[in-house]
């Protein structure tokens, strides 16, 4: 099911609304079995037979939880590492079967013979890589002692499968909820943020991401046959391309976060204005933070993180980069597409963050060109079509082109929302930034911002549901970029 279908929006979530807060109000107990049940639905709607994936997934953890438990409570670390140890390679190879075996298959195929390996397509059940990860940070956290052992199945459940963060993330670590799962608040004041906050998560999708999708996949489809792909309109691609993952993910991050704090549980933010990073260090402080956080410290820390020397650090930051590029996905672009921003973070740490930041302007250039470049290759089918992309936004198209006009995959209307999406993924939150911080403006700014948030933004938000829902009904709706990793 997806958030921007008629059926959640019309039918899922009002019904589970009406449950939580009319039988949840009366018995509080049951207001984690309505979550559970109505998230192993919202899960279930899509792809029936994968919700005993994740079901057994949860049993599975759940057991080695009370494993790890019992020996650390009897001291015997030797037993507590077997455990976890067991536990690791148990989802790891969950994960690797259903997303990374037919990449495996192909690619020793392609090597030994087209016939060496043959099996059937194995389908990727959706969401698996998020909710792989958020339960092995409980499991890994249980290891560590920083948290206490979750006895009751059906909360740990919830924390696994709750339906707002359960497909894209954010990957959210069980000690952030571990409160709320036993007693929670819900408030007038958190269901309004939580209104408000899904209102523009959908918006960014709906009316932005999906505009600039229908662009990607025009310009993407033509340039793979070659012939019709031009300087501009690569670079036109590019930037697209840039906008709709943005737009898409944080949009989605943005539902999430605001379905959560509707049922009075709060979320860590995902995405931080990353365009208008200064390097790719920070771009990766800014992007997908809950990954990224994830990577850090379940990853890059026990590796030895900086403890160990310039080499140790740099090899540590390789592998780190290298795993989020197969983590997105089972093909050689995401590997690559890895090792590309491993490159840049490795050369940063080398001296050229510290240029960089005396570069106070063509720093946010340099990023941009770096994501840009990058973002090429991520969304590339296949590492030809993206080096051929590549080649023809540097260097420009053969002689031989026939080509292909941007108002052939682009409309006015399409231009102009693409106009809109640069604005507001950094420039608009920047001045306001500014001003709030400026002494000339700062008072002025507070009283506009206060006047703006109890008069104006309600009206803003009807406005964007309406039209949101306007373009739901008249559109086919489109799934969520990060639902295929």
């Amino acid at each position: 099911m997806l958030f921007n279908s008629i059926t959640f929006l019309w039918l899922f979530l009002p019904i589970l609304l009406v449950l939580y807060f009319s039988i949840g109000k009366i018995f509080p107990k049951t207001k984690n079995y309505i979550l559970l049940v109505f998230s192993l639905v919202f899960y279930a709607w899509g792809e029936p037979k994968y919700v005993l994936l994740m079901i057994a997934s949860i049993v599975v953890n759940y057991i080695f939880g009370l494993l790890i438990d019992r020996a650390r409570r009897k001291r015997k670390k030797k037993q507590k590492t077997l455990w976890l140890v067991l536990d690791i390679i148990f989802n790891i190879g969950l994960l690797g079967h259903f997303k990374y075996f037919n990449f495996l298959v192909a690619n020793v195929n392609n090597v030994f013979g087209a016939n060496t390996l043959t099996i059937g397509e194995i389908a990727l059940p959706i969401g698996i890589s998020f909710y792989t990860f958020q339960v092995m940070s409980y499991v890994i956290d249980l290891y560590r002692g920083e948290i206490k052992v979750q006895k009751n199945l059906s909360k740990l459940a919830l924390y696994v499968s709750f339906f707002p963060q359960l497909i894209a993330g954010p990957i959210v670590k069980y000690h952030d909820i571990d409160e709320a799962l036993s007693s929670r608040k819900e408030t007038t004041e958190k269901f309004a943020y939580g209104v408000k906050r899904f209102s523009y998560g959908l918006a960014k999708k709906v009316l932005i991401a999906d505009a600039m999708a229908a662009i990607v996949d025009a310009i993407f489809v033509t340039g793979s046959g070659v012939q019709g792909l031009t300087q501009p309109v690569a670079w036109l691609g590019a930037l697209c391309y840039a906008l709709q993952i943005f737009f898409d993910f944080s949009g989605y991050s943005d539902m999430a976060i605001g379905l959560g704090s509707m049922f009075g549980f709060k979320f860590m933010e995902n995405f931080n204005l990353p365009y208008i990073s200064g390097s790719i260090t920070e771009f990766w402080r800014r992007w997908h933070i809950s990954l990224s956080t994830w990577f850090k410290e379940y990853i890059y820390i026990p590796l030895g993180g900086n403890r160990k020397g310039k080499i140790r650090t740099y090899i540590n930051l390789w592998i780190v980069f290298l795993v989020t590029g197969i983590w997105h996905g089972a093909a050689w672009t995401f590997v690559i597409w890895g090792i590309f921003h491993g490159f840049f973070i490795f050369i940063e740490r080398l001296g050229l963050k510290k240029l960089l930041d005396k570069m106070h302007f063509l720093n946010h250039f340099y990023t941009l060109f770096v994501v840009l470049t990058s973002w090429v290759i991520f969304r590339a089918p296949s590492l030809k079509y993206a080096l051929h992309y590549l080649k023809v936004m540097f260097l420009g198209a053969p002689a031989d082109t026939i080509p292909i006009q941007i108002y052939d995959v682009a409309n006015h209307r399409a231009i102009l929302t693409m106009i809109i999406g640069i604005v507001f993924c950094g420039v608009v939150q920047v001045i306001l930034k500014k001003l709030s911080e400026h002494k000339k403006t700062k008072k002025e700014y507070m009283k506009m911002s206060s006047f703006c948030t109890k008069y104006v933004e309600p009206f803003v938000i009807f406005a964007l549901l309406t039209l949101c829902i306007m373009a739901i009904v008249n559109n086919t709706y489109s799934a969520f970029i990060y639902f295929r990793f």
